[in-house]
């Protein structure tokens, strides 16, 4: 145990964040890295070392919590980052933008403030980066056997590294101009810095793994020669069709997905562009949908220059305490104030969108709502409540809805889809085509950072079994598995 009476002695505290009127003007991360240290010893001596850890059944991952923590608080780095890594491929991503269901598990926040440990884990990370403790593992034997995956989000690089270290050839196909999918172009850089991102691809080159981007698999390269080519194919492309709002006036300029909106700012970032094709700057901003990716480009409209941003969200506003059909250790829907909410802008709940209207050139203009109540199984209109509001660029951030078949690669490899629209899967990842794999938001549909990890790692050892007929690799998790959200 780290400290017998931290849990009593310490109060929680967070790392510092830069002052509000300091970060909006650049596009860094915002937490003040110089602060870290002091506050995370004693942070991790919080940790009570339980009995029954929940933290690790919160955790898809199942990392060990516990012992990283009394490691870190005493100042063993190195014995912390390997118990990190023992679990985690990319303990630097999920430390950053993952909602930490391990903390909602903590048994200390049964009545206090449970363990800040995703602070911890950051903070273990960037001390190994810095002090040159991550390293390439490459692999003393290469097996002959290669291996094609589809998708550079967190779920195929973790799937790669593993069949990598394993000594399958494997080689990582991508769509876009630069590794790293929605890590890359989804997440602004004022939560995650791609140089994170950058040193790791560095590592999983150095291992062996290789990286082909602009490749539209489907189209430049077919899902039969993908067969034809390698010994297995796993399919790591996310779920990438976006929910749509098809109301009156959708097809008016000025209206566009998150995911049209967000990777543009990234690559002005980049250095793509001195001004993204679509921009904020001076202009009514409406964000529709009340999630991560709504608050993402809440703070990226606010760094554009914004005139003003509105956030709005379909659901009553959450609690701020747990409520009580949400238990511990279950992970709570709860009232959060993310860093993009502590910089500006207004946050409206139970509202509808009705129509957009727009001015003579075809632009948006207003958008048109309605205040709502939950009743009979549907939202319900509030008679009396219809307003309108100032759009002059409206973002659309309600999730997605499956797995894109767009480009022909489902059909051309003949995997079944779910009844949700996603690839369907069996107990071992395994698809309805032999050697075809799925793992991630591809087969799960949209979720978690964490358990794109976690569904990488155990599709590599599905995979590495199916071609050497044992593995060695860890397997955290099941696809049936579902995380303690109610």
């Amino acid at each position: 145990m780290a400290d017998p009476k931290g849990f009593l002695t310490t109060p929680k505290q967070l790392a510092e964040r830069r002052p509000v009127d300091v970060r909006l003007r650049d596009w860094n991360e915002v937490y003040v890295e110089r602060s870290l240290l002091p506050i995370i010893t004693k942070q991790a001596g919080r940790c009570m070392d339980c009995g029954i850890p929940f933290c690790h059944n919160g955790c898809p991952l199942g990392n060990l919590i516990p012992e990283w923590n009394d490691l870190s608080y005493r100042e063993d780095w190195t014995g912390a980052i390997e118990r990190l890594h023992a679990t985690n491929n990319f303990p630097e991503f999920t430390g950053r933008l993952c909602p930490a269901p391990c903390e909602s598990a903590c048994v200390l926040g049964i009545n206090q403030d449970a363990v800040t440990i995703k602070n911890v884990e950051v903070t273990i990370i960037d001390k190994a980066w810095d002090r040159g403790g991550v390293t390439p593992q490459i692999p003393e034997r290469l097996s002959g056997k290669t291996v094609a995956v589809v998708g550079s989000g967190p779920a195929g690089l973790a799937v790669a590294q593993q069949l990598t270290r394993a000594g399958h050839t494997v080689v990582v196909y991508e769509r876009a101009d630069r590794i790293g999918g929605l890590l890359r172009y989804g997440i602004p850089e004022f939560k995650m810095e791609k140089r994170h991102i950058n040193r790791r691809i560095e590592q999983m080159r150095a291992e062996g793994t290789r990286f082909r981007t602009g490749v539209h698999v489907g189209e430049d390269i077919t899902g039969q020669q993908l067969r034809e080519r390698f010994d297995a194919v796993v399919l790591a492309a996310g779920a990438t069709t976006a929910r749509d709002l098809p109301v009156p006036g959708r097809e008016f300029k000025g209206i566009h997905q998150a995911m049209e909106y967000l990777p543009l700012a990234n690559k002005v970032q980049e250095g793509d562009f001195v001004e993204p094709p679509i921009s904020a700057k001076g202009k009514h901003v409406i964000v529709i949908g009340g999630g991560d990716t709504g608050a993402d480009c809440l703070g990226t409209a606010l760094r554009q220059g914004a005139a003003s941003v509105t956030q709005l969200e379909i659901m009553p506003r959450p609690s701020d305490e747990r409520p009580g059909h949400q238990p511990w250790p279950t992970m709570p829907m709860t009232y959060k104030v993310t860093s993009a909410h502590e910089e500006g802008g207004e946050r409206v709940y139970a509202v509808n969108t009705t129509h957009f209207t727009g001015d003579e050139d075809g632009n948006v203009s207003e958008l048109h709502l309605v205040e709502v109540e939950f009743k009979d199984g549907r939202f319900q209109p509030i008679e009396g409540t219809e307003r309108s509001i100032p759009a002059q660029l409206v973002t659309l951030a309600m999730g997605f809805t499956g797995t894109d078949v767009r480009n022909g690669l489902v059909e051309q490899l003949g995997v079944e889809l779910d009844a949700r629209g996603n690839i369907d899967r069996d107990a071992a990842f395994a698809t309805s085509v032999d050697g075809v794999y799925v793992c991630g938001d591809a087969g799960r549909g949209q979720s978690l950072i964490v358990w794109a990890i976690a569904e990488g790692r155990s599709a590599a050892a599905a995979v590495d079994k199916y071609l050497g007929g044992k593995t060695a690799l860890p397997a955290p998790i099941r696809p049936t598995d579902r995380p303690l959200v109610v």
